[in-house]
């Protein structure tokens, strides 16, 4: 199926710490948008699991998506590099991505998951890096490598699927 479904997803948050985000270029945007996937995934029922990079160095997750679901600590900027991610995927569900930094951890998480043949989502508009030209390159170089890019809005539409669902006017809300 090419559309996402709510009911086969799961939400992989690499990343968003505390020492990281003030070098992320448009870090504020990058943030409000993995908060709409967050609450989205929350009200929809949809896990979620969340990585944080060295976090003695970086710090935890920021307080915006804190508890969003389990965190995997590492020190590999692949997370699947670590047991316990891989272990917190659900089963087969399509994993939507968000995170930073896009060229580093997201990018080496999103290639390794590619080659575990899982459906990845990457959301083009919540993942970020320092530089914009490496936010644009790692986006170029995960989707010719088979990762599908999208954006926050077409996740939360296509995972809502009409505007008869129970949760329309809340998500919806979300992006206004």
């Amino acid at each position: 199926m090419a559309l996402l479904a709510a009911e086969n997803a799961m939400l992989v948050v690499i990343d968003f710490q505390a020492r990281l985000m003030p070098a992320i270029h448009a870090g504020d945007s990058v943030l409000l948008n993995a908060g709409r996937l967050v609450e989205a995934a929350r009200l929809l029922g949809i896990p979620a699991v969340l990585t944080e990079q060295n976090p003695r160095g970086l710090g935890a997750t920021v307080p915006e998506l804190a508890g969003a679901g389990p965190v995997v600590a590492k020190m590999s900027f692949d997370a699947c590099a670590e047991p316990d991610f891989l272990d917190a995927l659900a089963g087969d569900r399509e994993l939507v991505i968000c995170g930073c930094e896009a060229h580093v951890c997201v990018g080496q998480t999103v290639l390794s998951l590619l080659d575990h043949r899982r459906r990845v989502i990457v959301v083009a508009d919540a993942i970020g890096s320092r530089a914009p030209e490496s936010r644009e390159i790692a986006l170029n170089r995960m989707a010719s490598h088979g990762a599908e890019i999208v954006t926050t809005e077409m996740v939360l539409f296509e995972w809502l699927r009409t505007a008869d669902h129970p949760q329309f006017r809340t998500i919806s809300k979300l992006i206004r």
